[in-house]
């Protein structure tokens, strides 16, 4: 039997696998030098960046949950110029492609942030917009199609990059925003990102997390995930990263036949910070169990 072959590439980039991290569960990439292989990952999506240093979110910012975690850290980073001039020098050395996640407060700060990190040490930006728009009055990007469109026709102009728009499941539907981002020039769409939750202490009758509300991440959404990615799919013919409580290769695996491109790990990084090689072992156990020797042969090969 020919050699099972998982290398990809997704939106032009070349990749040893469709085995991504996603933002905000895998640090810089540091943190995980001592467990993960990276030469078995497709891509390094580094935590959420902004144009300025932020601290973050007062009080509890994580808290477990049945099936899965929230999570209100509140974009806790260097900021961007620290990331170019001492992160990211040291972080080519794991020759994996860098992807850089980012958030802005305004339609211009996508654009000054994609620009500024324009740069060889980045593969691609991927663009958080579950952030409010401050001159909207507080309105999240993601959740209205035009907003999305501008911040993405912004990071177009301003970088050689491709351009990864995050979807947010949080909007009525992910089809028609997954329409508008096509339309407005993103290479790809990662989906899905965090649902919007809640916990509260039952002994003091306050909420568990300082910000009150969270994302929830975890296997709870996975359902969830599967169908908007399965909705998508059958919407636009971008690449898609698929996302959301992937815990082991049976959940990639999943992903995949509902027609991810390739998919993305978060909360189980917290769990096994090994995760990744495992699910990387798992694909091809699977694609030699199934007598196939291209994880290509599964995408999108969903009987429905």
């Amino acid at each position: 039997m020919s050699e099972i072959s998982l290398k990809t590439e997704l939106a032009g980039i070349k990749m040893n696998s469709p085995i991504m991290t996603a933002s905000g569960t895998f640090g810089f990439g540091e943190e995980f030098e001592d467990f993960a292989d990276f030469s078995t990952l497709g891509a390094i999506v580094v935590k959420g960046t902004t144009l300025q240093p932020r601290s973050g979110n007062k009080g509890i910012r994580i808290a477990e949950t049945p099936a899965g975690m929230l999570n209100c850290i509140g974009l806790e980073n260097p900021g961007v110029k620290v990331f170019i001039d001492e992160i990211s020098p040291r972080i080519k050395k794991y020759n994996c492609p860098i992807i850089v996640n980012i958030s802005g407060s305004t339609v211009e700060e996508y654009g000054e942030l994609a620009n500024m990190l324009d740069i060889d040490a980045v593969a691609a930006v991927e663009l958080n917009v579950s952030c409010p728009n401050v001159k909207e009055g507080g309105i999240a990007f993601g959740v209205e199609p035009k907003s999305m469109m501008s911040v993405i026709r912004a990071a177009k102009k301003n970088t050689h990059k491709p351009v990864i728009i995050k979807l947010s499941p949080n909007v009525t539907d992910i089809a028609m925003m997954a329409k508008a981002a096509e339309e407005a020039g993103a290479d790809a769409i990662s989906l899905i990102n965090t649902l919007m939750g809640m916990a509260i202490d039952i002994n003091t009758w306050r909420p568990v997390l300082g910000n009150i509300t969270g994302g929830l991440s975890g296997p709870a959404v996975k359902p969830v995930a599967l169908r908007m990615v399965w909705e998508v799919r059958k919407a636009v013919s971008l690449p898609i990263i698929g996302m959301g409580g992937i815990m082991n290769a049976q959940d990639a695996i999943e992903f995949f036949l509902a027609g991810a491109d390739a998919v993305a790990v978060g909360t189980a990084n917290f769990v096994e910070p090994d995760i990744t090689v495992k699910i990387y072992d798992g694909l091809e156990k699977y694609l030699g169990q199934k007598n196939l020797t291209d994880i290509k042969d599964i995408i999108g090969k969903l009987q429905a």
